[in-house]
């Protein structure tokens, strides 16, 4: 805002330059000028003086000569002339193209430059009211909202400019708010599945110790005391079995609570985002980029978020492939439309396949790149929620991932 304000005064005194520049132009072009009318009308006064009739024929500027024993309206001229007594008599020299053009040029310029100062003082100062003032109080929101303050919503506002922008943020504000209230109820269940399970172990965890300790003492002499003890601590081991695995089936469910909308979209809708949005890019990085023109069909799921699928595939071929090509091609089976991302130079060895749909896995070539391993995994959860499916495969040094989508 300040900065706008001091070029506003510097445009004003630019603009005060130019017009004081620009008149005292042509107040010196005036001058040069002088008066060249006068010469000829010394010429003709010469004549006159010689009993001669004036000729005016040869002049430029003056246009009439008048003597005032022949006109009774001799001092009311409508144009310029300079009166001049010859030989006792009065004469009228009428004349044109003086001093007189330069005056509206001048008025001309004056105006011109006006109107082109108003203009630029209009713009800077809607820059300032439309543009300056509302991006100064947006200014904060991102290291607010970076900070965790979620609670005051921005004011909505009909700008033009950022009245979209605002509505933004505030649906951001409310995604987040409600992310952090999901993450919160998430963790309250997690910890009381964690502190249930782990009381429940410590039923069967005691019972093997206490047998364990009996047959170390040689309490159990009798072979079927024996047996049924060691029947005991195999089925208190299968419970703690049971417990630890609803455990890992905890952490490893839906953290992320991806959710998706169930609809449908065009098949070209899907292929020709994914085409803009990349076909630039790869350009410019030197990677032959090819995409199937299909028939189009109409497929089952939320287009949101399988364009989001289809981006986590490209950037995955991006980092890990060898930037020579990446082709998307589709085929059709069953009731089905598989879409799939091929990239040369797949560098993953093929006893890591069956992992890379897992979350947090990273494979073996991913040392030097970041990630976090849960790129693929959310493409898995993702097709799942709308019915579909992704598999990997590797075939002649390519990395083919394939998404199936449902048709409707």
């Amino acid at each position: 805002m300040k900065k706008n304000s001091i070029l506003i005064v510097v445009s004003l005194i630019v603009i005060t330059a130019v017009f004081a520049a620009a008149n005292i132009w042509l107040g010196s072009a005036e001058k040069t000028q002088g008066r060249p009318y006068m010469v000829e009308i010394n010429r003709l006064c010469k004549q006159i003086e010689n009993e001669q009739t004036p000729d005016i024929s040869q002049c430029e500027y003056v246009t009439s000569v008048t003597e005032q024993s022949q006109s009774s309206d001799f001092f009311n001229s409508k144009s310029d002339n300079y009166i001049k007594q010859i030989n006792g008599k009065l004469y009228r020299f009428d004349y044109s193209g003086s001093t007189g053009d330069l005056g509206k040029a001048r008025l001309i310029l004056n105006i011109s430059l006006g109107a082109l100062s108003i203009l630029l003082i209009a713009v800077l100062v809607y820059f300032r009211l439309r543009l300056l003032r509302p991006f100064n109080k947006l200014s904060n929101v991102p290291y607010d909202l970076s900070k965790g303050k979620l609670t005051q919503p921005l004011d909505e506002s009909k700008n033009r400019y950022f009245g979209k922008f605002v509505w933004g943020v505030n649906m951001l504000r409310e995604n987040i708010i409600d992310q952090k209230e999901q993450e919160l109820e998430l963790l309250k269940e997690k910890q009381t599945l964690i502190l249930s399970i782990s009381h429940d172990i410590k039923t069967p965890l005691s019972a093997i110790k206490l047998y364990s300790k009996a047959m170390t003492k040689g309490i159990y002499t009798d072979k079927e005391k024996l047996a049924e003890a060691a029947r005991n601590i195999d089925r208190n081991a299968d419970d703690i079995e049971r417990f630890v695995t609803q455990l890992t089936h905890s952490a490893n469910e839906d953290f992320l609570h991806l959710e998706v909308e169930e609809g449908e979209f065009y098949l070209s809708e899907l292929l020709e985002s994914v085409k803009e949005h990349y076909a630039q890019r790869l350009h410019e990085c030197g990677t032959l980029f090819t995409v199937d023109n299909p028939l189009d069909c109409i497929l089952k799921g939320d287009l949101r978020r399988s364009i989001e699928v289809m981006r986590n595939l490209m950037e995955n071929a991006l980092k890990y492939g060898d930037g020579k090509y990446i082709n998307i091609c589709v085929t059709q089976e069953d009731n089905c439309k598989l879409v799939c991302v091929a990239n040369s130079g797949c560098t993953l060895p093929r006893g890591e396949m069956l992992h890379i749909f897992d979350s947090f896995w990273r494979g073996s070539n991913s040392a030097d790149k970041s990630g976090s391993g849960l790129g693929l995994y959310i493409c898995r959860q993702l097709m799942l929620k709308m019915n579909g499916e992704i598999f990997a495969e590797q075939k002649d040094g390519e990395m083919h991932v394939t998404v199936v989508f449902p048709k409707a």
